[in-house]
């Protein structure tokens, strides 16, 4: 049977998957604002991350890893889509972290925008997937016509 999460305890070690950092794919996606949970710079961030590739990308870091079916507090939809979180192990018993190149959630951040545009899947997508430029609609309308 799998170890429930428990609340927040000091007694707690830095192993127990209760202390492990959590990240959601809203903190790093750049069509979030920062009221609706992004959590870094807009120009640095990714657009519409998944939890899959926020995994496949931390799974050959050697950070332990654990991927739970949760749902972003902030979030609107509730698509299967957005669902998921990500728990991050980075830091050993005694405090120090397990990699020194992930001390901080700010840094496996910034590892993970800075990866996950090099997936494959994302540098193969069909033309109909990219990101299209906004186009602005003209409007010729001149006032309120027929209204009286």
């Amino acid at each position: 049977m799998a170890s429930m999460v428990t609340s927040w305890s000091p007694n707690k070690k830095h192993t127990d998957v209760e202390r492990w950092i959590c990240i959601y794919p809203a903190y790093i996606n750049c069509k979030k604002t920062l009221a609706e949970g992004r959590r870094l710079p807009k120009s640095i961030c990714v657009e519409n991350p998944t939890y899959q590739e926020m995994r496949d990308v931390l799974l050959p870091s050697g950070l332990h890893i654990g991927v739970e079916n949760k749902l972003y507090p902030r979030e609107r939809s509730k698509e299967i889509l957005y669902r998921g979180r990500l728990r991050v192990e980075i830091k050993n018993d005694d405090g120090t972290p397990i990699k020194p190149e992930f001390s901080t959630r700010e840094d496996v951040m910034k590892y993970l925008v800075e990866t996950i545009p090099k997936l494959k899947t994302r540098q193969n997508r069909p033309a109909e997937q990219q990101p299209q430029p906004a186009v602005q609609a003209i409007n010729k309308s001149k006032g309120k016509k027929g209204r009286r």
